[in-house]
């Protein structure tokens, strides 16, 4: 059964205003994985589980259609809204039932989605509406990232890691989906011909403001707030002033980075 977190429009908000596009580093690897494969056609791409639209977006330059699937309303609703090309356009469905044609996609991405979903379903419709010879790649951040400012990277990664421990109390059992690096994602994508790919790194810019906004948008801090709104609070307040006493700066905007491992699985129907 595929989990339904993100679906609130007080999340969707959040998840709007602090997720991001695949890094650069992802997406180059994507890019030349479809070269590799010679991909001919670049009629059609569908982003499943694309929140807010902002792994969707990418992809409109490249494909002279784009469609974004997401169960959440609130979150394809902050999608419609926000500024896209005119060749991407969004859908409210599950990512099992995917409202597409057999052989008609030329291209499946998911970024930071895939392991909410009910993945055997899901890897069916894939392979449904895939063209032959058409690709998928399911990708996502892994648990262990880093936030980088100055000299100060491992007191922050650590009251990080302290934070996220905190809210792990939370977490639904399928986030072990992403702590094996996607490898069950992987054993369940039923072409022949695919990779997994654990070692790619891309650093996102935040500001200190930026960066807890961010960590709000997690899953597992929501059920937190649902849960113990005070407790939420408390942990939010006390990552933002140990963050700013260990970088010895008073304003929220001051920049950061946090860098990212991302794990992916590619794939390429043969027939």
């Amino acid at each position: 059964m595929a989990a339904r977190l993100f679906e609130g429009k007080a999340h969707a908000s959040v998840y709007h205003r602090y997720r991001f596009s695949p890094p650069e580093k992802l997406q180059e690897v994507i890019w030349a994985y479809l070269e590799n494969k010679k991909v001919s056609s670049f009629q059609l791409a569908v982003d499943v589980g694309s929140g807010s639209g902002q792994s969707t977006l990418w992809l409109a330059k490249r494909f002279e259609k784009v469609v974004g699937t997401d169960i959440s309303e609130a979150q394809i609703e902050e999608a419609k809204q926000a500024a896209h090309p005119p060749n991407v356009s969004y859908l409210v469905c599950p990512a099992e039932d995917l409202p597409f044609k057999d052989n008609s996609v030329d291209f499946v991405f998911s970024f930071a989605a895939v392991h909410w979903f009910d993945i055997p379903r899901f890897m069916k419709e894939v392979q449904r509406v895939l063209k032959p010879s058409g690709c998928v790649v399911l990708a996502t951040n892994c648990m262990d990232m880093q936030v980088h400012y100055k000299d100060c990277t491992g007191k922050l990664t650590e009251i990080f890691k302290e934070f996220r421990a905190e809210i792990f109390k939370y977490a639904n059992e399928k986030v072990s989906r992403v702590e094996d690096d996607y490898k069950m994602v992987f054993d369940t994508l039923p072409f022949q011909d695919k990779q997994r790919i654990t070692d790619i790194f891309g650093t996102v810019p935040f500001t200190v403001a930026g960066a807890l906004g961010y960590f709000q948008s997690f899953s597992m801090y929501q059920t937190c707030l649902k849960a113990e709104p005070e407790v939420a609070k408390s942990l939010i307040q006390n990552i933002e002033k140990r963050f700013l006493e260990v970088m010895e700066v008073s304003s929220l905007e001051t920049p950061v980075e946090i860098r990212f491992r991302h794990a992916t699985v590619l794939g390429c129907k043969k027939s």
